[in-house]
Formats: structure tokens, sequence, C-alpha cells
């Protein structure tokens, strides 16, 4: 690579990061997105079949996986 370090620090300085969500709605984007995940879970759970795995338990992973993600960035969880 023939920038260093520094040419690339500058060139970032001028494009700052912006989320997709602000920090304002992550809380409840999160509570919507952990609600629909267990609404879907729930159903599922309900009435397993193969047909149904595409349709509700993968949403319901992917709503859960995300808005635990989003819940942490919300409250703010330091390690």
């Amino acid at each position: 690579m023939d920038s260093s370090l520094h040419e690339v620090w500058q060139a970032a300085a001028g494009s700052p990061f912006v989320p997709t969500v602000g920090k304002s709605s992550q809380f409840l984007v999160a509570f919507i997105l952990l609600l629909l995940g267990f609404s879907l879970g729930g159903a599922f759970a309900l009435n397993r079949s193969v047909v149904n795995l595409p349709v509700l338990a993968v949403p319901a992973a992917l709503a859960l996986a995300f808005g635990v993600v989003y819940m942490f960035c919300a409250v703010g969880v330091y390690v």
C-alpha cells in the first residue's frame, strides 16, 4: 500500500460515519424488532412445520438478533 496511515486518517475525516438508525430512535426500533421476533417465534411454536420454517422461524430469528443488538446500543451496555 502506498498511502500512509496519516493520509487514510485525513481522508476518513472528510466523510464521518452516520448510522442508519439514530441514537434517539434505537430503543423504539429495538423494542419493535424484539416484539416482532417473539410474536413470530410464538406463532412458529404453535404450528411447527417445514413450510413455516422460512416464513416464520427465519424472520423471527433475524428480528430477535437485530433487536438484541439495537437494544444493546440503545441502553448502552459497557463491557
